[in-house]
């Protein structure tokens, strides 16, 4: 797949299609919103230009189709290349890919979500830990293989960008021990 698809704003457009809801695409504005209208806070924030463009690349790539209901509506559905293609952005569904080879490098996830969002950060410390990720602090987590699309992702859905930082490292002290949990050798 083209790595455009991987902009945050894509990842949710592609994941409200996949939970099933059904995007009209009028050319009255007022039909249009009636439908954005009720769907979550999260997608109101985006652009309806913005959407549109963005379901038009899909349409390109046949991730979407079009499909014209009776009432006049164009509906936007997803294609079977389109839901396989969902499920990477579904965060039940996130599987970190692990390389026949490790480069070396480790990736550390550190963050410090505020204590008035701990609901938020307690759910965002376990999805690292059940994708894997070794805890060596409460908020510093580390991954020894490419995961920033993923960790992206999870960023954009838990509206926590400003609070996370990924690091890409070449050494560090402790290694081995690090190596010994991963199970790694260069």
């Amino acid at each position: 797949m083209a790595k455009y698809y991987y902009s945050p704003r894509k990842q949710k457009i592609m994941a409200l299609l996949a939970s099933g809801a059904v995007l009209a695409l009028s050319p009255s504005p007022k039909v249009g919103w009636r439908v954005i209208r009720n769907i979550p806070k999260v997608w109101k924030e985006i652009d309806r230009e913005v959407i549109r463009r963005t379901i038009r690349e899909f349409k390109y790539d046949r991730l979407v189709d079009f499909r014209t209901e009776k009432d006049g509506f164009i509906s936007v559905v997803l294609t079977e290349k389109g839901k396989r293609y969902a499920l990477r952005f579904n965060p039940e569904r996130i599987i970190l890919q692990k390389p026949a080879r490790w480069d070396g490098k480790w990736r550390f996830i550190i963050f410090d979500i505020p204590e008035k969002r701990k609901v938020v950060r307690d759910a965002f410390r376990k999805y690292l830990s059940d994708l894997g990720f070794y805890q060596i602090q409460r908020s510093v987590w580390v991954w020894p293989y490419e995961c920033k699309k993923e960790v992206d992702f999870l960023v954009e859905l838990f509206e926590i960008r400003s609070d996370v930082y990924y690091l890409l490292v070449e050494a560090i002290t402790n290694e081995a021990l690090l190596q010994k949990h991963f199970q790694l050798s260069l």
